[in-house]
């Protein structure tokens, strides 16, 4: 049967936290009255990762697992996530579970009443009662804020906070905007944001209470990654690359794998 929900988990070398992340994941399915899957995505891991989903996962339904042996980046970890799920609503989660799952009680019935897409954020700006339970180091906080704006400009005008992990899409628009989706690395939030948007898709937000987790694998490089695929993604927009990829897509052409 076709399950409701699909929770979607990125995993990199988390060997360290995803038990603890999968043990509230799934306590907090199995007490929901609807359908649902646990699919973790393993990015090319090289430590345990995949010994403790094994353990936790023995003797339990409803969980799956993607093992890719090449690490290939977040984004690419989550598209291959969102499009191989097959629940009506698609969310992905981030394995140090900063986001507890249980925001989507409040964006359940954003969808129930037709929503394709709801975000969490951890800025007030976005949504009122946005709370980071515990703050991110100060470096992460100057870029972030100064990177947003950078990000506005580009790809998401009116977005605060797009890079916060608990996302969800309705399947439709999940398969819509994750098939023609190309940044691999950490600025895939925004692309999908921004194909959202390209689509006419409204994007609903809901304020997160966040606690920022120790062992992050986002190092400096990566953050200053963002500000160049903002750019792409600009580009990518401006020269119909997403069209190409749509039309690509309607004649049942591969996609192509991007670098």
């Amino acid at each position: 049967m076709k399950p409701y929900l699909s929770v979607i988990i990125p995993a990199y070398n988390e060997e360290k936290r995803i038990g603890q992340t999968l043990t509230a994941v799934h306590t907090y399915l199995t007490a929901q009255p609807f359908s649902w899957e646990l699919l973790i995505v393993l990015d090319g891991v090289t430590d345990g990762t995949v010994s403790v989903i094994e353990q936790f996962a023995n003797g339990k339904e409803q969980i799956r697992w993607i093992d890719r042996k090449q690490n290939r980046g977040k984004g690419f970890t989550v598209r291959q996530g969102m499009l191989a799920a097959r629940g009506d609503i698609r969310l992905f989660t981030d394995a140090d579970n900063s986001t507890d799952m249980s925001h989507f009680d409040q964006m359940k019935p954003i969808f129930d009443k037709g929503a394709n897409v709801v975000i969490c954020s951890r800025d007030r700006k976005d949504a009122q009662g946005a709370v980071q339970a515990k703050p991110q180091p100060f470096l992460k906080r100057v870029l972030g804020n100064s990177g947003n704006l950078f990000v506005q400009i580009m790809a998401v005008p009116g977005i605060w906070d797009t890079q916060c992990g608990f996302k969800a899409f309705r399947a439709a628009a999940a398969e819509q905007i994750f098939a023609i989706s190309q940044i691999n690395r950490w600025g895939f939030d925004m692309e999908a944001l921004a194909l959202a948007r390209r689509f006419g898709h409204k994007i609903h937000v809901i304020p997160a209470n966040w606690h920022d987790a120790e062992g992050t694998h986002v190092t400096l490089a990566g953050y200053l990654g963002t500000f160049w695929e903002a750019v792409k993604i600009r580009w990518n927009l401006l020269t119909g690359v997403y069209s190409r990829q749509e039309k690509r897509q309607a004649t049942g052409k591969p996609h192509p794998t991007p670098k």
